[in-house]
């Protein structure tokens, strides 16, 4: 080997690393953003890096994630969400609600946004309009607030004569608790029962609640959609059954932990979507090209042994049209 190929060789080999480290350099960088705590998201989040899969795209092989977790504080969401800007990522999947979306909206206007939210994403101020939705935002919507109406009157063809119903809300998830609230009355009224709403913020405010129904109980308990709930959920349930409060959630993960029964839409499905819809950004598409979508996969889950230690039976009619019964 003369002096010039071996001078081509090395040269070669030392260029190897740095080709190696511009290759990683270029692999395209998603911005996660939720709400919540990475506790008892694994399925979620599951679902969602199959819809990149579904899209070509896998984690740490042809895209890098980086996550960020407000942990139920609404007040780190600006700064979080500026901290993806900063990181310069390709896209920010904001999950956990319209709060979330508002932030990664108010923290960057060029950077595409998917979101997943229950609610009505043009009422909530996150998109013009569902089939254009202009500007950089689209996603996926699970209408959780739009569903108090039919979770009521699930608990009311289990339980007829329940006289005192409550609900149990986050108050600083203020357009989702609105719209359910709003939505829940109306139910209530059409059926004459009397609605009273409970509100917590905390953990702390959680046991509160249920410590002041000691001396004043409930017949009946609809959970209200938000992710303060999800996280707390074993709380939740421990706290419903130690109460005796026949209880319906609005999602399935309340009864796979032991709460009575559940409906709502699957929010995994929509992790998915929001999935498929962040690997077609990834690969050119504008989101206001893309539709926001509507989540339509609906779940009824129905835990036997729960309600086997509340004393109770469910109706033929209610067993029949569950997804899922848990024995």
């Amino acid at each position: 080997m003369n002096r010039r190929q071996l001078i081509t060789l090395l040269g070669g080999a030392a260029a190897w690393p740095l080709g190696a480290y511009a290759q990683q350099q270029a692999m395209p960088v998603i911005g996660f953003l939720n709400i919540a705590s990475p506790g008892g998201t694994a399925d979620r989040l599951r679902a969602f890096r199959q819809g990149l899969k579904e899209a070509d795209f896998a984690e740490r092989e042809n895209v890098a994630i980086e996550y960020r977790w407000a942990e139920d504080q609404f007040d780190r969401l600006p700064e979080l969400a500026a901290e993806l800007v900063r990181r310069r990522v390709a896209v920010i999947v904001t999950t956990g609600g319209a709060a979330v979306v508002l932030a990664a909206k108010a923290a960057t206007t060029t950077i595409p946004i998917i979101f997943t939210t229950a609610g009505d994403p043009v009422a909530q101020g996150l998109v013009a309009s569902l089939n254009r939705p202009d500007a950089n935002v689209t996603g996926v919507s699970f209408l959780a607030a739009t569903l108090a109406a039919k979770q009521l009157g699930l608990l009311h063809e289990l339980l007829p004569g329940a006289a005192r119903i409550a609900v149990l809300v986050d108050p600083n998830n203020t357009l989702l608790t609105e719209a359910f609230i709003s939505d829940v009355r109306a139910a209530a009224s059409a059926i004459r029962k009397q609605i009273e709403v409970l509100y917590a913020s905390t953990g702390r405010d959680i046991n509160t609640v249920f410590e002041s129904r000691a001396q004043k109980p409930v017949d009946a308990l609809v959970i209200g959609p938000g992710a303060l709930f999800f996280d707390r959920r074993v709380q939740l349930v421990t706290l419903t059954t130690r109460h005796a409060v026949p209880t319906i959630h609005s999602q399935r993960e309340f009864v796979e932990a032991g709460g009575l029964m559940s409906y709502g839409t699957s929010i995994t499905d929509a992790y998915r979507q929001a999935g498929v819809y962040t690997g077609r950004i990834l690969k050119g598409a504008r989101p206001a090209d893309l539709p926001v979508m509507q989540s339509t996969k609906f779940e009824f889950l129905i835990n036997l042994n729960t309600a086997k230690a509340f004393g109770l039976s469910f109706p033929p009619g209610l067993l029949a049209i569950a997804e899922e019964v848990i024995e």
